[in-house]
């Protein structure tokens, strides 16, 4: 049984980790904070009630079954957190939400302190590492400490249940994902630990035997019941900034034909990047080194490359935007071509502005990108005397940053504050 609660421990421990993406700034919010002590108190509590652990408790303070009020009473603090973090989840005024965290707080303070009160009054000095509830479910003053601290978290789990149903009816999207997976794990943990402690407690009151309810049934019930508890959570906050990131890595990939066709003319230098940098903002230095290398080969731009490529796309059967995009695309495989051989700028005829350029977000580099591709597949009539340039190589260490004028030189992507 030790396994399966360290298991759920380590899972509940890597969620607050991942809520707590800042330190620095999670103690300033509410909800990130009460969020963070919930999961990590199930955690702990979790750690507290493995076999393993309550021994080695147990042999450290001298006193049999200690590790018994400590399990009950980080179980009674779960509790609590578990409605404070519903509270301010839920919001509202502050000076309800501030009564009713503080009324939260001084009943479950006072249910621990009377959890340690009854078991200092108890006579148990046989040590009981698995069954302590039905063991001693006939004992004076554990009897109470044993049915007070089940009475504590059903009363949590059980308003738990009510919020969730009722705010459930309100919201959609991720957030009603969410409350629905708290109550599932709410469910899971009325149904499959405390009603079971509840019948296997009851059932040695009355000289029956059901001790297998409460250590073969009721620890992986209540295990499963936190971990699902604890993904509705976490759920509705870390889900959309994980899609985002997966995003920046996806458009990261599909930039890289059009990062490679024009790095050789980018002039912003860029810091050393680590391993660890998330994806969107690798995603940005490259929007702001293609962005840069683009004005910089602006000068290069042959309109009547454009032209003729545009032509022979509307001539295809490509759509006008489609078109546009192949004619920009074969315009600056031109413009790069001629700036790494270092020709003369043709004459320009006024300025004109890519599509990428004209647009908000990365889904005008990513066009490009891809029809940049199709371009090198197979080139517009027109441009075949205008090959992609290939990537130019690195430049060497200690070389400056690359002009048009000099010596081509692979630049490096920019940081972004």
């Amino acid at each position: 049984m030790s396994l399966v609660v360290y298991v759920a421990a380590v899972m509940l421990g890597i969620s607050s980790v991942l809520v707590r993406r800042r330190p620095r700034t999670a103690l300033r919010d509410p909800l990130t904070l009460s969020t963070c002590v919930a999961i990590a108190l199930a955690a702990l509590v979790f750690v507290c009630a493995a076999p393993a652990t309550l021994a080695a408790v147990n042999e450290l303070t001298g006193i049999p079954n200690f590790g018994a009020p400590l399990t009950y009473g980080m179980l009674s603090a779960y509790s609590c957190a578990a409605l404070v973090l519903l509270v301010n989840w839920r919001g509202g005024p502050r000076e309800l939400v501030r009564r009713l965290v503080l009324r939260s707080v001084a009943a479950y303070g006072l249910l621990v302190l009377a959890i340690v009160v009854l078991f200092a009054l108890a006579d148990a000095d046989t040590e009981r590492l698995t069954d302590l509830d039905t063991y001693y479910a006939n004992t004076p003053f554990m009897r109470e400490m044993i049915l007070l601290y089940l009475l504590g978290h059903s009363a949590a789990m059980l308003v738990m249940c009510a919020m969730c149903l009722k705010w459930a009816r309100e919201v959609t999207g991720l957030l009603r994902t969410g409350l629905r997976l708290i109550l599932l794990g709410t469910l899971l943990d009325v149904v499959g630990f405390q009603l079971t402690k509840y019948t296997a407690v009851v059932a040695r009151w009355n000289g029956h035997d059901l001790d297998f309810l409460s250590t073969g049934v009721a620890p992986p019930m209540a295990s499963l019941g936190a971990v699902l508890c604890s993904a509705g959570f976490v759920l509705p906050r870390l889900l959309p900034s994980a899609l985002a990131q997966w995003r920046g890595l996806l458009d990261h990939r599909r930039l890289a034909p059009l990062w490679c066709l024009v790095r050789s003319a980018s002039t912003a230098p860029r810091p050393p990047t680590a391993w660890w940098q998330l994806p969107q903002v690798r995603l940005q230095w490259r929007e702001v080194s293609i962005h840069d290398a683009l004005l910089a080969l602006a000068p290069y731009f042959d309109h009547r490359v454009r032209e003729r490529a545009r032509d022979d796309a509307l001539a295809a059967g490509r759509s006008p935007h489609g078109a546009r995009l192949a004619a920009e695309a074969a315009m600056l495989a031109d413009a790069a071509r001629r700036a790494a051989a270092r020709e003369e700028p043709p004459e320009a005829d006024g300025g004109y502005r890519l599509h990428a350029t004209e647009v908000s977000g990365t889904s005008g580099l990513v066009e490009l990108a891809q029809a940049l591709e199709r371009v090198r597949e197979r080139p517009p009539t027109g441009t075949a005397a205008s090959p992609p340039v290939p990537p130019t190589p690195p430049a060497p260490d200690g070389a400056g940053p690359n002009s048009m004028a000099g010596p081509m030189a692979e630049p490096e992507e920019p940081h972004v504050a």
